[in-house]
């Protein structure tokens, strides 16, 4: 790259980061009742996620060989009890993700 196209690059960057940082406050001022949809956008799309990992994560997995789906299903199981105990979504996650690769790397 060239020095031109490296500036041009970095404040592409910084634009692209800005807009998307300072939009919400010209959109939604403090002031006005955030939208319907934007509260149901903010109810919806948690479990929305959740499901999402959930099909990204048990797409490759088959019950008739390896581990049979056993440490996916315990990282189910601690993702399902510390959402239920602190109803906390990144902490389900992480929680479900460290016990998944504990299971892999020392267990299975």
């Amino acid at each position: 790259m060239t020095l031109t196209q490296q500036i041009i690059t970095v404040g592409a960057v910084v634009l692209g980061t800005m807009i998307t940082r300072f939009l919400p406050f010209f959109l939604f001022p403090a002031g006005k009742e955030t939208p319907k949809y934007m509260q149901y956008l903010g109810r919806v799309l948690p479990f929305a996620v959740f499901g999402l990992l959930i099909v990204y994560c048990l797409r490759n997995v088959s019950i008739f060989t390896g581990s049979r789906g056993i440490p996916e299903m315990i990282a189910i199981a601690v993702v399902v009890a510390l959402h239920l105990w602190r109803g906390q979504m990144l902490l389900s996650i992480a929680g479900g993700t460290v016990c998944y690769m504990l299971l892999v790397q020392l267990v299975f």
